[in-house]
């Protein structure tokens, strides 16, 4: 009874369950796949590199067996045809993780937009406005973006006119 109340109260208020119960852990792991699919949609071109690297961005994080994975990446994919903004998914990972963990998962999310040896207009774009709503400044988005560059052996572009 007090569990449904509790479930009740959450869902009047959009108040997530802790993150260390099993539903806020499932919570926080749905809303950062959908980001990390997100980012892999947002690119005109999807192949399987993109889709290789949520599946390793999602392991690296959350240490999720493969069938687990495949089941988050499915739940993801299915959330981001839905979603109408990304503020349902950032407003979870503000409050369930620390300052560290979301800049960590912005390195993740650049290693998906760079899974192909590029960074498309709409991925950048993407990006930056993930990095705004996840309050990450912008000398660590930086830091974070050359930290997935290395990590994914993608030289950094050359500068423009």
């Amino acid at each position: 009874m007090l569990r449904t109340l509790n479930d009740l109260f959450r869902s009047l208020f959009d108040v997530p369950p802790p993150a260390d119960e099993p539903a806020g852990q499932h919570t926080l792991q749905l809303a950062t796949a959908v980001l990390l699919v997100e980012v892999m949609r947002s690119d005109a071109k999807i192949g399987a590199q993109e889709r290789r690297a949520v599946l390793a961005a999602l392991h690296d994080k959350f240490a999720l067996a493969d069938d687990e994975l495949e089941r988050l990446f499915e739940l993801a994919e299915t959330h981001a045809r839905e979603a109408t903004d990304f503020h349902h998914f950032t407003s979870k990972i503000n409050k369930g993780f620390s300052a560290e963990q979301k800049l960590r998962i912005v390195e993740l999310l650049w290693q998906v937009a760079l899974a192909d040896g590029h960074i498309s207009h709409h991925e950048n774009h993407l990006m930056r406005k993930l990095g705004d709503l996840l309050h990450i400044p912008h000398a660590a988005y930086v830091a974070a973006k050359q930290r997935a560059r290395q990590h994914m052996n993608v030289p950094d572009a050359p500068a423009g006119p």
